[in-house]
This record gives C-alpha cells, structure tokens and sequence, in this order.
C-alpha cells in the first residue's frame, strides 16, 4: 500500500455498515449503528476514515474521533484494520484529528488508552501526550485500567 493510495475524509451515514463492521473487528461492538449517527449529527463530535480503493471499491481502513468538550478535544476513537496497522495510518489519523482540535481553537487533547496497549502508548507518546492520571478497571471486558493521557495543543 502506498500513502498516494489513501484517502482521509469525514465520516458520513453512507459508511455507517462498513464502520458497524470496523467498530466490531477492532473493539468487539464499542458504539451501536445509533450511536454513530447520534456522533454524526453532533455539532461537538468530529469523525475521520481513512480509505483506500481495493479492486475498484473504495474500503473504510481506520477511524478516528473526538469530541470537543468546551476547550478540550476528547479522543474516543483511533482504530486502524488490523490488516493495515503498522503502516503508518494511525500516524497519519491522529495527526489529522490533532490538526482539526487546533483548528476549532482547542486547547487540549485528552484520551483514554489500555495500559496494556504498547502500540498505542508509543504512538501517543510520539506526539508528546504524557500521563496525567489512571482509571481503574475501565475496560470491563478485561478490567485493565486505562491511563489519562493529555497534551496541551496552543
């Protein structure tokens, strides 16, 4: 795969099935079909795909969202196919989701991620989030806590 091959776009309701499938594969049914369009319509909700055209039909490879919340950009989403990771692409959709927040005058960036999850921790860490706190048991699904991390963004 190469990068001039990939499209980085906003998520629309067309893409609701193919993202439902996406949603399952990578976190086991985190958001419901309603609860994707309740982001879509929301005007404090920001949502991205990435996507590349395989055979002829253009395929949804990641996702990112956040939310803005007064002047903080809450990362709920980065998702990458797990037959597309480690090629760049949760790079390149975070660093857009970043460059969005900046956009709308945000002056934070905050997330939730598995303290078991090295590749995410490293590629946070790269963009210079740091730890600010800890959530016990967060994950019911496995009971792991999830670190808080944060970076300041102006």
């Amino acid at each position: 795969m190469t990068l001039e091959k990939i499209k980085l776009k906003p998520l629309t309701e067309e893409h609701l099935t193919e993202i439902i499938e996406l949603d399952q594969l990578c976190f086991g049914g985190l958001w419901s079909l309603e609860g994707y369009k309740r982001e879509i319509e929301s005007p404090n909700s920001t949502l991205s795909i990435i996507t590349i055209n395989i055979n002829n039909k253009e395929k949804i490879i990641a996702l990112g969202c956040f939310w803005a919340i007064v002047e903080e950009a809450h990362l709920t989403i980065l998702a990458v196919h797990p037959d597309f990771q480690k090629q760049g692409l949760g790079k390149i959709l975070l660093n857009h989701l970043l460059e969005e927040a900046i956009k709308k005058g945000l002056e934070r960036a905050t997330l939730e991620v598995s303290e078991h999850n090295q590749t995410a921790l490293n590629l946070y860490q790269k963009f210079g989030f740091t730890v600010a706190g800890k959530r016990k048991k967060y994950y019911q699904a496995t009971g792991a806590d999830a670190l808080i991390l944060w970076k300041k963004l102006i």
